[in-house]
């Protein structure tokens, strides 16, 4: 049975994952900074040291890397590189500032974009991390950094995916990439896209 790093889990389960690793054939290993969530691996995205190189046959990570500060983005994308083995390929979604910064600029920054398990979504939540999560001193969810598509996919292709497909989800104002550790045709990943992503997301590089 295949394997999947779930990293930065928090209290979410294989289930609240993507489609394709949610099905039956996908073990799931949990990885987390916060031992309270009582992940399998206790370990930051900028030091997977726990994890042995290249024993992992996938990784997903929803909304950690916005986390970091600019300068850790390359380490975590290294270390995502390193865990998988080398037909690995990783799922990872993250905000997207570009479509945040088109409704900032409409004058939008504290209305409600859409609706959440954690509540409503301002651009100010996407912007800066979730608020009444902060209020509450979780401190985890403070944003240090963003992207856009274009960036993304490049910070990917430079830190050990040389196969990279991005699409934006409007609803929900987030990118979700697919990235392989080795070369693999357009087509595969599509595939991944077809099998991991939230529907219908739209084009992007």
């Amino acid at each position: 049975m295949p394997t999947f790093l779930h990293v930065g889990c928090g209290p979410l389960r294989k289930a609240d994952t993507t489609p394709g690793f949610g099905a039956a054939d996908w073990n799931e290993v949990r990885l987390d900074i916060d031992p309270d969530v009582k992940p399998d691996i206790v370990a930051s995205t900028t030091d997977m040291s726990p994890v042995p190189d290249a024993s992992m046959d996938g990784l997903y990570s929803s909304h950690n890397i916005e986390h970091l500060y600019p300068t850790e983005v390359p380490t975590a994308l290294r270390e995502f590189a390193r865990v998988l083995k080398p037909d690995g390929f990783a799922v990872i979604t993250c905000p997207d500032l570009q479509s945040v910064a088109a409704v900032v600029a409409q004058g939008k920054l504290l209305e409600p974009l859409y609706e959440s398990s954690m509540g409503p979504i301002s651009a100010i939540d996407i912007l800066f991390g979730h608020r009444a999560s902060l209020a509450k001193g979780n401190l985890f969810m403070a944003h240090r950094t963003g992207f856009t598509a274009q960036v993304l996919w490049q910070l990917l292709s430079e830190n050990g995916f040389p196969s990279v497909i991005v699409r934006h989800r409007p609803s929900h104002f987030d990118l979700w990439a697919a990235a392989s550790r080795a070369v693999v045709p357009d087509d595969r990943l599509r595939e991944l896209a077809r099998m991991h992503f939230p529907t219908p997301p739209s084009a992007k590089p």
